[in-house]
């Protein structure tokens, strides 16, 4: 064999190891083979302005109930005096009242919510807060939290603002971690799964609120990003079974049957756009979607989409028929706790 076959072969060799390191690499991180042990998870909502967010919040706990998720913690990315008090009504309810709450201390939106299902949560159900400036600032306990995982074993979900993500990038080592925020989401994340944007291109509320966070996170962070878009969501209807179900208690159903009647676009359901997320970066994206990979490019506040087979963003695309989703869904909404 000549030396300039010998070393051709070995150059395509040693691409096709790097391919196929790559490509496992990419299953694996889009993929969640936690087993018993469930996925540990933070949950970053915007919980208020819409109520999907309800929704997502009682996926979250009915998937830790069922050993899929190990919740660490429930953060704001809304400043609103509402949104921590509605996290742990909703966190208490299905068993889990001390889990660590956090909101942003900085800058930060404030929205509340046109339905009024906020003020109706707690003056309904048991909670100890009274406002959200109570909690923690949001970046303490992310930084407290990452600390003592495991590396490369959180899964971080938003679905709501990017202000959290970008300032706990942009936090200096402390008491909690001699590590930068950079860093210690680049040890400590395996994923960041995200409910933003439209593709491949447009304009999406969680996106443009804080437009210049979300530029600044879906440019700079760490590890691999995957975006349930609002296209998803817009497509996947639920809420009406958890209002007719004679049988179903709680503030879940609460909410869902107070707004839904008071906007005539839901009379088929809510839109489902932060379940979406909580479920597939619970169980993987498969059976549920396939996705497409590139990175995601903001600017002000409006996304863009380059395709890239090596790049490090992917967005869902739909696979499962809808109805079906809708009803794994809209299950799991309806979980009534251990």
């Amino acid at each position: 064999m000549s030396y300039t076959l010998f070393f051709a072969m070995k150059s395509m060799l040693e691409k096709f190891t790097f391919i196929a390191c790559f490509f496992l690499w990419s299953v694996q991180a889009f993929s969640q083979p936690y087993g018993n042990k469930g996925v540990p998870m933070i949950l970053d909502t915007d919980i208020g302005p819409d109520y999907d967010d309800v929704g997502a919040l009682a996926m979250f706990h009915a998937l830790a109930d069922k050993g899929e998720v190990s919740p660490l913690a429930v953060v704001a990315s809304n400043k609103h005096e509402l949104v921590a008090p509605c996290i742990e009504v909703i966190n208490t309810f299905y068993g889990r009242p001390q889990l660590p709450i956090g909101a942003p201390k900085g800058e930060g939106a404030t929205k509340g919510a046109t339905q009024g299902w906020p003020q109706m949560l707690v003056d309904k159900y048991p909670h100890t807060l009274q406002s959200t400036s109570q909690v923690p600032n949001a970046v303490s306990v992310y930084r407290r939290i990452l600390a003592a995982q495991p590396d490369k074993s959180v899964t971080v979900v938003t679905i709501g603002f990017l202000t959290n993500l970008a300032d706990l990038l942009a936090s200096p080592a402390d008491s909690l971690s001699g590590l930068s925020g950079l860093d210690l989401v680049r040890r400590k994340v395996k994923l960041l799964v995200s409910m933003a944007g439209k593709f491949p291109e447009g304009r999406e509320y969680n996106v443009f609120v804080d437009s210049l966070a979300s530029q600044r996170v879906f440019a700079e962070w760490p590890t691999s990003i995957l975006f349930s878009g609002f296209e998803i969501g817009a497509e996947i209807k639920t809420g009406l079974e958890v209002v007719r179900n004679e049988g179903l208690k709680g503030p879940v159903k609460d909410v869902y049957a107070l707004s839904l009647p008071l906007a005539p676009a839901d009379k088929l359901g809510r839109m489902s756009w932060d379940q979406t997320a909580v479920l597939v970066a619970a169980r993987g994206t498969n059976p549920y979607f396939g996705i497409k990979r590139g990175r995601m490019l903001v600017d002000g506040g409006h996304n863009s989409w380059a395709d890239d087979p090596m790049g490090p963003h992917a967005y869902l695309i739909p696979q499962m028929p809808t109805p079906y989703l809708t009803q794994l869904i809209e299950a799991l909404m309806m979980w009534e706790g251990r």
